[in-house]
């Protein structure tokens, strides 16, 4: 008698069923995204405030910080640098030493699924090495400024950590705004409201 073989499908309120061994990007919903990133805690919820720092209110800071750094940046890679850790929504943040711990299998995993992800909005399934690169760069900074304003590190800790990203001078002061933890409802709706404005450029 052969054994049912183990669920490898999460079921999503859209109604969606995501296979997560081979993600399809007919599966994936910008509501089932924004929903499950707004009740990720970044930091696994170490951060100061009546509310976690969620995953989407991250993902929206990198996309700001990246714009800013990068002016000439087009709306598609913008939203590249939104979805960037769009697939936490069912994996979860996992912090870096985990991951780094998992290893090669787990990051293969998350990239297989943002692949999938960047299909489903008309997106490169693996966009250009210097975009990634601008993109990560605008992630170190977002950490930085949420490891000192949010979760407890020194400035020396986070220098050590995430280095003193090239383009800090100033960001701080404009993106603290948008350090203020949200309810997820509130992240949620931030979160789909800055997807349907690069959506709906030219």
């Amino acid at each position: 008698m052969n054994a049912t073989p183990p669920r490898a499908w999460q079921r999503m309120l859209s109604g969606r069923r995501l296979d997560l061994l081979d993600p399809s990007p007919l599966d994936i919903e910008i509501a089932d995204i924004a929903h499950g990133l707004a009740r990720v805690a970044r930091w696994n919820g170490q951060t100061h405030g009546d509310h976690a720092f969620s995953v989407a209110q991250h993902c929206v800071t990198v996309e700001a910080i990246f714009a800013h750094l990068n002016p000439a940046a087009t709306t598609a890679e913008r939203l590249i640098a939104l979805l960037h850790d769009a697939p936490e929504y069912v994996i979860g943040d996992m912090i870096s030493p985990f991951k780094a711990a998992l290893g090669v299998d787990y990051k293969a995993f998350e990239n297989r699924l943002l692949s999938a992800i960047h299909l489903r909005f008309g997106l490169p399934a693996a966009p250009r090495a210097e975009l990634v690169d601008q993109i990560k760069h605008a992630d170190r900074v977002a950490a930085y400024l949420e490891a000192t304003q949010l979760a407890g590190f020194s400035v020396e800790e986070a220098r050590r950590f995430f280095g003193s990203p090239k383009g800090l001078t100033g960001l701080a002061a404009e993106y603290s705004h948008g350090l203020s933890p949200l309810p997820p409802t509130k992240a949620a709706s931030q979160y789909l409201a800055a997807f349907a404005t690069l959506q709906g450029k030219p």
